[in-house]
This record gives structure tokens, C-alpha cells and sequence, in this order.
């Protein structure tokens, strides 16, 4: 289900809980809400549509990663980045990393450990720093 942008900066900053299996459903709400903004959005945290579980999705090259209690476990290359949200107006510099490695459960709940590169490590430390309440 497509579900409205949360734009309540009161509720985007507060950190989001740990996710479970019962929150299987928003993934699916995260992906058809992600692809109704596809235009101008390459990720989202459960945050964005009013749910605070740690759970993100991002554009991997053409398709729709879900992660489940994502964690950055190590990070290179730092960089300022400019970046903007839908849940928020403009844009607003941020501190990213080039490369990071990523624990998360897939949607099946299995642990995973992922190293990111480029734009794909961007976004995924975008919609994580929506899981700990960090605004952009």
C-alpha cells in the first residue's frame, strides 16, 4: 500500500525501534510507497511513512534492496555530500563515506554482511540516519 510521507520533523527524529519478523508487511509498503516516488527518491526508512522500526529500502542498480535492522559495522573514504528527502524541504550538506559494510536481516530474517560502494553506501547512510533520528 502506498502510504502519505511523514513530515513531522518531531516524529523523523526520534530514533526508530528494532524491527521483527511481525514488521514483514511494511517492507511491502516501503517498496509500492518507493515506487510511487521513484521520480525523485532512491530510498526510504519506515520512518518516512509514519512507522518507527529500523527498516530501509534503496534503488541497488535498478532494483529494491529491503534491509531489517541495518547496522554499519565499518566505513571509508569520507566526504561531504549534499543531499535532500522527501520528508524534508531542500537540500542539506551531510558527512558520508564511500565504502561501508552493512549488517542487516534480509526479509527472511537471515543475518547478512554486505560491503557498499559510491551513491548505493550514500543512500543507505542516509536512510539509516533516519533510523537513529539524525535529520539531514
Amino acid at each position: 500500500m502506498i502510504r502519505p510521507i511523514m513530515k513531522d520533523p518531531i516524529f523523523l527524529s526520534q530514533r526508530s525501534a528494532p524491527a521483527t519478523a511481525a514488521d514483514l508487511p511494511v517492507a511491502q509498503d516501503l517498496r509500492d510507497t518507493l515506487e510511487a516516488h521513484r521520480d525523485g527518491c532512491v530510498g526510504m526508512a519506515a520512518n518516512m511513512i509514519g512507522v518507527a522500526r529500523r527498516i530501509i529500502i534503496f534503488d541497488d542498480n535498478g532494483g529494491a534492496t529491503v534491509m531489517f535492522n541495518p547496522e554499519i559495522l565499518k566505513c571509508s573514504g569520507a566526504f561531504e555530500a549534499e543531499e535532500g528527502c522527501l520528508s524534508l524541504p531542500g537540500t542539506r550538506r551531510a558527512k558520508r563515506y564511500r565504502s561501508i559494510k552493512v549488517r542487516y536481516r534480509n526479509e527472511r530474517f537471515e543475518t547478512r554482511l554486505k560491503t557498499y560502494t559510491g551513491f548505493t553506501a550514500q543512500i543507505i547512510q542516509h536512510e539509516i540516519d533516519h533510523c537513529d533520528g539524525i535529520l539531514i
